[in-house]
């Protein structure tokens, strides 16, 4: 266990409160409004269209703002680029472009039957000749830092300045062959007005840190899912009853007691700062685990908010959710199956125990695509709904994560 001396806790609530106040200042002005969301249903699935009118109905999103699109008759996870781009954002790009009030979408509301992986691309066209030279010159750096490791010089300046060489020659080697290219469907629409952009990892959010949002094209993004439709519809419920009933419980963060000086330790002070700001700007009961350790099975009722790490694919039932919870576990690979009743991943699992609204990554994402979870939360506590803390929090789209719930969910809506 590690402890918080006074004068630094006193420090960080005074920051939050100085940022908290500004926050709340500009939220009338900016908050997302039913109108402004574009409801995706795929028509060959039901339940697809039967959840995108329910939340119209209960959100009051005009009905015309439903967008149904042919993505076919299974419940299919990944779309191929090729069929993504034919199907799913050549048709929403289109439907933005020729409709009146195409300009007033912020954001696109993807339901379930719509996939939530897109494949890679091919390699690109006409570098044939690049990658050949480019994998020579890797294979080149590749033996001269071998070399240097076996003459006892794996620590020399020489010996790095090889290494970053290598590496940036395999990162232009994975850009032509088409390598990380594929990405949530979610995080891929984020992008879908940018025109021609680099399809290769991520593209910065721009978004991030930013109340104006009409002065980019990007588009917020979030998505009703889960194991079963009633499960998918459940979110939209349990969201209203919080918003209606107020948020109660207690919130539960899970960090590590990493004090290291690098990205894992800045992640586990988020976490540290995300228990004091609850306890300061919340009445929810707030409990810690700072160990390697995680909450075990059964350990965590009344579970309102969650927020932790590190147990990959391996979820630990730990929470008794209460209607209008919200969390998500920092780790890759947790909403690879979010429709997979059976499946351990954290996401998919959190849904089927009850968890209101989540995030995950449907590959490996790095760490550092993460919302950092003290600003994520802040966002939230300041009144804003999900999906703008989402997209003012998350650092890039065209990359692997999506958000899981109500994108209008207020649940520390201010009056």
């Amino acid at each position: 266990m590690f402890g918080i001396s006074q004068s630094t806790m006193e420090r960080a609530l005074k920051t939050t409160t100085a940022i908290l106040a500004v926050l709340v200042c500009c939220q009338a002005v900016f908050a997302l409004e039913p109108d402004e969301i574009l409801v995706i249903a795929n028509k060959g699935v039901a339940a697809s269209g039967r959840l995108a009118r329910y939340y119209c109905k209960k959100r009051a999103v005009p009905t015309a703002n439903i967008l149904y699109l042919s993505l076919g008759m299974r419940l299919e996870d990944s779309i191929t680029r090729g069929d993504y781009e034919k199907w799913l954002s050549g048709p929403i790009r289109k439907e933005l472009l020729t409709r009146k009030d195409g300009g007033r979408i912020r954001c696109l509301l993807t339901t379930y039957g719509v996939p939530t992986r897109v494949g890679k691309r091919g390699p690109l066209v006409g570098f044939e000749g690049r990658l050949r030279q480019l994998r020579e010159l890797a294979k080149q750096e590749k033996n001269a830092v071998e070399q240097l490791e076996q003459t006892g010089l794996a620590n020399s300046a020489e010996h790095s300045r090889r290494k970053q060489r290598l590496a940036q020659l395999q990162m232009d080697i994975d850009r032509i062959t088409g390598k990380e290219t594929d990405a949530s469907v979610d995080s891929e629409l984020s992008v879908l007005l940018f025109g021609i952009y680099d399809l290769y990892r991520w593209q910065p959010n721009m978004l991030r840190n930013t109340t104006q949002t009409a002065a980019f094209k990007t588009l917020m993004l979030c998505r009703l899912d889960g194991p079963d439709y009633l499960t998918a519809k459940g979110l939209i419920d349990k969201a209203i009853a919080a918003e209606e009933n107020g948020l109660q419980g207690a919130a539960y963060v899970d960090s590590r007691g990493i004090i290291k000086r690098d990205l894992y330790g800045h992640f586990d002070q988020s976490l540290r700062d995300l228990a004091i700001l609850t306890r300061s700007e919340t009445k929810l009961l707030v409990k810690e685990e700072r160990t390697e350790k995680l909450f075990a099975p059964g350990t965590c009722p009344q579970t309102a908010i969650y927020c932790g790490w590190y147990s990959l694919r391996k979820y630990v039932d730990a929470f008794d959710f209460v209607d209008g919870a919200i969390g998500y576990h920092i780790a890759s690979f947790e909403a690879m199956d979010i429709r997979d009743p059976n499946s351990t991943q954290w996401c998919p699992a959190m849904l089927a125990d009850g968890i209101t609204a989540t995030l995950g990554a449907v590959a490996e994402p790095y760490l550092h695509s993460f919302p950092e979870p003290r600003l994520f939360f802040m966002e939230l506590y300041s009144g804003r709904c999900l999906v703008e803390a989402f997209y003012r929090t998350k650092p890039f789209n065209s990359w692997q994560l999506l958000l899981i719930g109500d994108p209008l969910y207020r649940p520390f809506k201010k009056p």
